[in-house]
């Protein structure tokens, strides 16, 4: 009778402890290989071939899918991981710790550490650190579309609708829609004025002055000199911690020379930093990925007619 006993304890404890993983998808990991293909060439090949590298401004370049492509990335991600959630105090920690880190990695690339191979000095002036980037970008909507995913009740859809199941998720995602527009359109840009320093303009200085005036007093623009979103990150961040050479320098109207420099005939805000990664932009990042993840829901649970369907309402979301 005890050995009866002691045999079924035996054969438990002589079992072998295999932990369960989850299966990674090759695919995914094959377009994340690809994006990150895609952003070296346009980084490396964009000052052979203009063609391929950022708009200026308006117009869609080959260099303007790279972050549209790491979106798609964390919203599919995200409809994948948080499918089914056992324990969401700890899918909230894993989640705020992941996006902490790239947060913080995006600073030390971005931030100003790194002075290029031609360059003996080290550290980072914290007056001019650029707080904002792609990667702080990229870790703000994952944070926010995770939670979403996390805490967010859901029904099944086959009780309701796609747009009845996740009514909670359309309704702050149609909140930080009307946030964003009402932003951009509603806010009074001023007249505003920067002052460049030698150290970081990039101007051949013909006097001693370096105080710029850039004359706005509208509302709803949307040109580089005097949207709200640049007013914004003036007023939230600094113009010192903004990006020192931003793209829309390349359109004819700054007129800038092939070695970088802006000449005195062109307009002010040529020479104002700007931050493409600003603080206005955030709203719309959760949206991207808030979308993309319904999107791979839809391909998985529903038919193509759903997901063509649903199509409008997912472009209007990923819109930059």
């Amino acid at each position: 009778m005890a050995d009866l006993l002691y045999m079924p304890l035996l054969d438990i404890e002589e079992q072998p402890r295999t932990s369960k993983k989850t299966p990674r998808v090759a695919s995914l990991d094959v377009f994340r290989g690809l994006c990150v293909f895609l952003m070296m060439l346009v980084d490396y090949g964009g000052a052979i071939f203009p063609i391929i590298a950022h708009s200026p401004w308006n117009g869609l370049h080959l260099a303007d899918f790279v972050m549209p492509f790491f979106l798609f990335i964390a919203g599919v991600s995200l409809a994948l991981v948080y499918k089914r959630v056992p324990n969401r105090i700890e899918a909230t920690r894993k989640a705020v710790l992941r996006a902490a880190e790239l947060f913080l990695l995006g600073v030390i690339l971005q931030g100003g550490y790194l002075h290029g191979i031609n360059s003996l000095t080290y550290g980072v002036d914290m007056k001019r650190i650029r707080w904002l980037g792609i990667l702080q970008r990229i870790s703000v909507g994952y944070i926010f579309a995770a939670l979403c995913e996390i805490w967010l009740s859901c029904r099944s859809q086959r009780d309701a609708s796609f747009l009845k199941s996740y009514y909670w998720h359309w309704g702050v995602a149609f909140s930080l829609s009307a946030m964003y527009l009402g932003l951009l359109y509603g806010l009074y840009v001023p007249d505003w004025q920067f002052e460049m320093s030698t150290a970081t303009s990039s101007v051949i200085p013909t006097n001693q002055s370096y105080v710029y005036m850039v004359k706005c007093s509208v509302r709803g623009d949307l040109g580089p000199a005097c949207n709200s979103a640049g007013m914004i990150d003036r007023y939230v961040l600094g113009i010192d911690h903004l990006y020192k050479k931003p793209v829309y320098r390349n359109l004819k109207e700054c007129n800038m020379s092939t070695n970088g420099q802006v000449p005195e005939s062109s307009p002010s805000w040529c020479h104002a930093p700007f931050d493409p990664e600003g603080v206005l932009r955030w709203p719309v990042k959760p949206l991207s990925c808030f979308a993309f993840s319904k999107a791979v829901l839809l391909c998985f649970n529903g038919t193509v007619t759903r997901v063509l369907r649903n199509l409008v309402t997912m472009i209007h979301f990923t819109a930059p």
